[in-house]
């Protein structure tokens, strides 16, 4: 693949105002375990090496906080703070010592339509287990944008992305073999659109979406097979309010992969996936999906 500078997308901190319902959420139902809680943030993990995928911090309204991704070098760190500062991005952090939990050198910087970026290096892994029927680590990160051609430029420009296909309403990006990491969603608001997490695999993501309905949270989306990625994927809404995805199968790409344009990715009228089998989106998931705000302040807590 393309030498990227940042290697993967790690973890997203939300804004709960119900920070310990929403850790029995994630941890009883949803499939994540308890990393850590320092000074008020419950941290929790997938199966994976992540030491977290999610963090939950309180406060008075549902909002993201960051997004958090792992870069490959500390030369890479350093470089991406010059190019975010360049581009234009509030500084919260520059270059410093961690002391969440999961440790490292990070920064943290607001981009210039207001989502919370932070890039770490060096931080701790656990030992990777594959368990079925839940979460491996974070898939990807559905960004809404009222200028997703402004997004998606600082992303390749300042990051280090690449575009990886473009529909109508979404712009794909990827930064590894993944087909997308981030994906921008046309939408009239700037906020998160949801958050994906990797499941082993389709029969995961099936025993996955029943538990949920067993425990009273219904599919807001699918079960289907999105177009651009090739996954197959579920939707829910959590008990705050934050759609979140069981996402499995996602195609793995390299430099020889074409990005197709919005003029190629068209279904037959009705169908909402590639199988024609998933039903709309409800009412309630397409509400959702534009009322998660990015946090007005981001209180860098747990740093140096």
């Amino acid at each position: 693949m393309s030498d990227f500078p940042v290697a993967a997308l790690r973890s997203v901190e939300i804004a709960t105002p119900q920070p310990g319902g929403s850790a029995d959420f994630y941890t009883k139902v949803w499939g994540l375990d308890f990393a850590a809680e320092v000074g008020g943030t419950i941290y929790l993990a997938a199966t994976g090496s992540d030491f977290h995928v999610l963090e939950l911090t309180p406060s008075d309204r549902t909002s993201l906080r960051k997004v958090s991704f792992r870069v490959r070098s500390r030369e890479d760190l350093h470089q991406l703070f010059a190019r975010v500062r360049e581009a234009g991005c509030e500084v919260v952090s520059p270059p410093e010592r961690s002391l969440a939990p999961s440790g490292g050198e990070s920064f943290l910087v607001r981009e210039p339509q207001g989502c919370g970026l932070e890039f770490v290096y060096g931080d701790r892994t656990r030992t990777a287990r594959v368990v079925a029927n839940r979460p491996e680590r974070l898939a990807h990160v559905n960004i809404n944008s009222a200028d997703i051609e402004k997004l998606s430029t600082f992303y390749q420009e300042a990051l280090g992305f690449r575009l990886s296909d473009r529909s109508k309403p979404m712009a794909f990006l990827c930064c590894n073999s993944d087909h997308h990491a981030v994906v921008l969603a046309d939408a009239p608001v700037h906020g998160l659109n949801h958050v994906a997490y990797l499941m082993p695999d389709l029969e995961s993501v099936m025993r996955g979406s029943g538990r949920m309905v067993d425990h009273g949270y219904p599919i807001g989306w699918g079960v289907g097979r999105h177009g651009p990625g090739d996954n197959v994927f579920a939707y829910f809404v959590d008990p705050t309010g934050v759609v979140v995805e069981y996402t499995a199968e996602v195609l793995q790409i390299d430099e020889s992969y074409r990005a197709k344009g919005p003029g190629e990715w068209v279904w037959p009228p009705g169908r909402t996936d590639q199988w024609g089998v998933a039903p709309p989106k409800t009412e309630a998931c397409k509400k959702a999906q534009l009322s998660v705000p990015f946090a007005p302040q981001i209180v860098t807590a747990g740093r140096a």
